[in-house]
């Protein structure tokens, strides 16, 4: 044998004893996981044979409208001291959930109120189903069937403090994923708390990226609650008042206000714009003999405008109606409107306040009764005093419009207030010029807290006057054609105004940006979701 070969068949042994060593190892392997699957196997058969409670939790089969239960399902918001002791079901998101020994915590959520949950090991729960109920994913909705108990301690962390439920049963009827995009108590964090703790909070682009877990918070909830109720309580006053509700076309052949912010449309061979405002159709509708109309909808502008309070889409509450002899009258009427939806917020809605308050503090909203009407000389002199130089024809700046409305507070102790008489230069060509003083004009704004939520006037009802006043602000004439050819046929003498709806909600609860009120903004940057 040559020293090659030798040294040849000492590799092949070498490799050969690698091998076998190596397939040694994984038999070894794959006894142990034998052996270790057998085990398991055996304990779920023992855990199953153990489990008494097995039927009484789980995953629920899909909800497919397979069968109608005749089983009632009670609102955590009626979970009251008095309904102790009863058994109840309930559906509801697993807020938050914590395990600790043979008992498991969970805090059930429904809108903006939740309730504290005990699933503890004993005649009706085995430790399974404590296991099973601890490892629930947060925001998962589930069905529970609980003897609801009185607490001796109050639940602070709860809406309903006084009492706690005792689960039976609890079943997932849909299951959140187990990595949230967010999470609630982070997004329901206290203004400036996170901050100081190091805690986290989450951003608004966040927020607003996910919006549909962020409308889950409860402050949330609360926002667009009381939003429904501006709403509500609108058309409920305005009713009353023998005001007729109208819908308005959105898409239109001209600006309506005659300016440059409008999107244009794709119409067929053509091209249509969104309506900046309702305008011309209100004023329409005086002429038809409405009388007094209001329309609630979607409100189009296309400002590159990225602040705290513009949107390109808002919802406008649109006010206009026909006066006897002086626009006072309307100015009354929308004061009167504004004062009734505040009386109805504060005596309604004291839940939602109180629990937007809670994460975003603000000063309760004052107004007067009846409304306060400064004429715009004065509040021109009220910043002057202040030390703000402008000229008697100047339009008011965002920061003069704040300071006048600290200035108004600290006077008058009121939030809402009518700024009347405007200088004519500053306002739209439809806006009918004061008689006695042609520089000013019968035209006001309404604020809240020191920012402009509406904006109004009598308009020209003469066809000969607003074609003047077209011709001066250079205005195509061609182009609101109908609008002024529906005046020509006797129109009485009118005047309204447009309200922001997003605004209103968010100045009223103190809030520092339009998009907490604007359920899914749509600004310069945003176009979805």
């Amino acid at each position: 044998m040559t020293k090659e070969d030798a040294q040849g068949s000492t590799a092949e042994e070498t490799q050969s004893k690698k091998g076998l060593k190596k397939q040694q190892k994984e038999a070894e392997k794959a006894a142990k996981k034998a052996e270790k699957q057998a085990k398991l196997a055996a304990d779920q058969q023992g855990t199953e044979e153990d489990d008494f409670a097995k039927d009484q939790y789980g995953i629920a089969a899909m909800v497919q409208s397979q069968q109608k239960l005749d089983r009632e399902l009670v609102r955590v918001q009626d979970l009251t001291p008095e309904m102790a002791d009863k058994v109840i079901w309930l559906r509801a998101r697993v807020h938050t959930s914590r395990a600790k020994g043979k008992q498991c915590f969970l805090v059930l959520r429904q809108q903006q109120f939740n309730v504290q949950a005990l699933v503890a090991v004993g005649d009706r729960a085995s430790k399974q189903m404590v296991k099973f109920a601890a490892n629930i994913n947060k925001e998962s909705i589930v069905d529970v069937e609980a003897t609801l108990r009185k607490v001796e301690q109050k639940i602070e962390s709860c809406t309903q403090q006084e009492v706690e439920l005792h689960v039976e049963k609890i079943f997932v009827i849909s299951q959140a994923e187990a990595r949230l995009p967010l999470q609630l108590e982070d997004a329901s964090r206290p203004e400036g708390e996170g901050d100081e703790d190091g805690r986290a909070t989450v951003n608004q682009d966040t927020r607003l990226d996910n919006r549909v877990i962020d409308l889950r918070t409860t402050t949330s909830q609360a926002i667009f609650r009381l939003q429904a109720g501006v709403c509500m309580l609108f058309r409920e006053t305005l009713t009353k008042k023998d005001f007729v509700e109208i819908q308005t076309p959105k898409i239109i052949s001209a600006a309506s206000e005659g300016g440059a912010n409008v999107f244009t449309v794709s119409y067929f061979k053509t091209s249509a714009y969104l309506a900046q405002s309702p305008q011309l159709y209100k004023q329409m509708c005086i002429c038809a003999d409405f009388d007094k109309v209001f329309c609630v909808g979607p409100v189009f502008r296309a400002e590159d405008s990225n602040t705290h309070r513009h949107l390109t889409e808002f919802v406008g509450l649109d006010i206009e109606m026909a006066f006897n002899y002086h626009y006072h009258e309307v100015i009354d009427s929308i004061t009167d409107t504004m004062v009734q939806i505040f009386k109805g917020l504060r005596d309604r809605f004291q839940t939602e306040i109180q629990t937007v308050g809670k994460q975003y503090p603000s000063e309760p909203f004052k107004f007067l009764e009846p409304t306060l009407r400064l004429e715009y000389t004065e509040g021109v002199a009220m910043l002057r005093q202040a030390g703000v130089e402008m000229g008697d024809e100047d339009d008011l700046s965002t920061p003069n419009e704040k300071l006048l409305g600290r200035l108004v507070k600290e006077k008058y102790d009121t939030d809402f207030y009518v700024l009347d008489k405007y200088p004519l230069s500053v306002r739209p060509f439809y806006t009918m010029p004061d008689p006695s003083n042609p520089k000013y004009s019968n035209s006001y704004d309404m604020f809240m807290r020191g920012e402009e939520i509406l904006s109004g006037a009598q308009r020209v009802h003469d066809p000969q006057l607003l074609t003047e006043r077209a011709i001066h602000h250079e205005i195509d004439l061609e182009k609101i054609k109908a609008y002024i050819d529906s005046f020509r046929y006797g129109a009485p003498p009118h005047g309204g105004g447009g309200i922001g709806l997003e605004r209103v909600c968010m100045l009223y609860l103190g809030l520092h940006n339009i998009r907490q009120t604007s359920m899914f903004p749509r600004d310069p940057k945003r176009l979805t979701p």
